[in-house]
């Protein structure tokens, strides 16, 4: 691991790991603004899962969406499965950030303006959560690597089918 995501990772996913203990241990104080979400994630779960049983208590499912912060940022941080604590982190922050910074919503221009900036400043994190997903230091990554594998065995087959054609003609001079 490089310096910079050695440095970079628990950066970023510092936030979340507060964030989501704040909401493990404060759950309460957030359901106002929550349930502008929780409200509907039952009705989304029921269309997209039906069958699966889904919490609909809104404190629970905010005390969810805080775990997920707490673990997926501490594997972020520890370099633990990354690129799918950063998905994991990135899907966590989306309600949490329509929630919890309605900008449009505000009158007052003091408030709309503070919650301009932590809606962006959450959208500027969302940003470097799908770069570290796609993050693969290095290494090349799945798709490389199968069209890597189509070039090669193409590659191969042209070869096969010019030894071929040489052993035919190779042959047919033998018996001719």
């Amino acid at each position: 691991m490089t310096a910079i995501r050695l440095l970079a990772r628990p950066m970023l996913a510092s936030m979340f790991v507060l964030g989501g203990v704040d909401a493990l241990t404060h759950a309460a104080a957030k359901l106002p603004k929550a349930e502008k979400v929780t409200d509907q994630v039952p009705t989304l779960a029921e269309r997209l899962a039906p069958g699966l049983p889904v919490p609909t208590d809104p404190a629970t499912l905010v005390r969810i969406n805080g775990g997920v912060q707490v673990l997926a940022g501490l594997a972020l941080a520890t370099g633990r499965a990354p690129r799918l604590s950063s998905l994991a982190l990135a899907a966590s922050l989306v309600p949490t950030t329509y929630a919890g910074h309605p900008f449009w919503e505000e009158q007052d221009k003091a408030a709309r303006a503070a919650q301009r900036i932590q809606f962006f400043k959450n959208v500027s994190m969302l940003g470097g959560l799908l770069l570290a997903s796609v993050d693969t230091e290095g290494k090349p990554g799945v798709a490389w690597r199968a069209r890597r594998a189509a070039r090669d065995v193409r590659r191969e087959a042209r070869q096969l089918a010019k030894q071929a054609r040489t052993e035919a003609r190779v042959a047919r001079a033998h018996l001719g």
